[in-house]
Parts: structure tokens; C-alpha cells; sequence
């Protein structure tokens, strides 16, 4: 059964430089309080994106979190991850619901367009993800998301609400009070010295004290 969307959300990312190994670092987000971790890594290195997202999935199942496969439905299944999250030019969501089953959890990119999230909603997307809430080293491109669209989103729909986007210690709380379910961050976490503690940081200050 896939677990929920909710809490600290970790995006690894293997364009962005890492101070330690990728099970290691993300075990530290764990211990710290991460209660999702997305698995983003879009090279082609098939054999080693498996080995990663094998390692990942077991990893986050001993330690009760969700994990999501970015964007590569067939990876998902192979690994038995817990869900896949989709972008503009993914794979459309119901390609990925007849591959992944109906207890899957799949995510939709809605970017700063609220119809796109009423269209996801409306299709059976089980969280929807708004950003860049602020600017963003990982994605300086990215447009941004006013963080409004959450109250926009919650008036039709029920289902987690994801923030992504320059999220760190000392924005966290905004975002939260706007309201979303669960933050998601890259660079906050995995470009700090100390992984755990960076990640037991964030979730203080967005969802209270972390979990023993």
C-alpha cells in the first residue's frame, strides 16, 4: 500500500555535487526527519539508475518513507517504488496509473498553472506539486509560483499539496502556512555539510520537532 505525502520532501539530483555517497546522504535525510525521497537522476546510465533506485527503495521502506521514481514510469515498477512523479513532458498520467497499479501514488508538476492542477486532480493524480514558490539554484529557469495557489488548489481538491522551489530554514514556514502538505527540496539538504541536520532543521521549522 503506498504511503502518504506529507512532511519534509528530498529530491536527489545527480546534475547537483553531493559531499558523500547518494545512500548515505539520503539515510542522513532520513534520520533527520525526510518522510519522502524522490529519486531524480535523468542520465542514461540504465544499469546504474536501477542499482540506485533498488538501493533507495529498500533503503526508504526499512525507515517507513515514501518513495517516488521521477519521471521514469518503468522504473518505478522495476524497483517497486511507492509512486512516480510526472512533468509537462512526461508520460500522461493515465499510461502511468495502467502501469503502476491503482495503490500507486503519482504526482503531477503543476508549475504556477492552476488549471493544470484542476485538470491533474480531475484525472486522479494523487498529489499535485506547485513551483518555483521561490527562486532556485537547481532551477533558475523555473517559473514562479505565487504562493496563493495553494489556497487556490485546496478549494477544489483535497489531495496533498507539494511545494518545491528555494525552499530552506528560513522560508519553510511560509510555505507551510500557505498551505502545503509537504516541501520539497534539493540543495537545502544534500548540498549541506551536515545532511541530518540540515533536513532535522527544516523539519522543525515547517512541521514541528522531528521524530525521534
Amino acid at each position: 500500500m503506498a504511503r502518504a505525502i506529507a512532511g519534509l520532501y528530498v529530491i536527489t539530483d545527480a546534475r547537483r555535487p553531493r559531499r558523500v555517497a547518494l545512500e548515505s546522504a539520503v539515510e542522513s535525510a532520513l534520520r533527520g526527519g525526510a518522510r519522502v525521497v524522490q529519486y531524480r537522476d535523468k542520465s542514461d546510465d540504465a544499469r546504474r539508475r536501477h542499482q540506485d533506485a533498488k538501493t533507495l527503495a529498500t533503503l526508504c521502506r526499512a525507515r517507513g518513507a515514501t518513495f517516488i521514481v521521477n519521471d521514469d514510469v518503468e522504473l518505478a515498477v522495476a524497483v517497486a517504488a511507492d509512486g512516480v512523479h510526472l512533468g509537462r513532458d512526461d508520460d500522461d498520467l493515465a499510461a502511468a496509473r495502467a502501469a503502476l497499479g491503482p495503490g500507486a501514488l503519482i504526482g503531477v508538476s503543476c508549475y504556477n498553472e492552476i488549471e493544470r492542477a484542476r485538470r491533474a486532480a480531475a484525472a486522479g493524480a494523487d498529489y499535485l506539486a506547485f513551483g518555483s514558490v521561490y527562486p532556485s539554484a537547481t532551477k533558475p529557469e523555473a517559473v514562479h509560483a505565487p504562493l496563493t495557489l495553494f489556497a487556490e488548489a485546496r478549494s477544489f481538491t483535497d489531495r496533498p499539496l507539494v511545494a518545491i522551489g528555494g525552499i530552506n530554514a528560513d522560508n519553510i514556514a511560509s510555505v507551510i502556512t500557505a498551505g502545503a502538505d509537504a516541501a520539497a527540496v534539493v540543495d537545502a539538504v544534500f548540498a549541506a555539510p551536515d545532511v541530518e541536520q540540515a533536513t532535522a532543521e527544516l523539519v522543525a521549522c515547517g512541521f514541528g520537532p522531528a521524530p525521534d
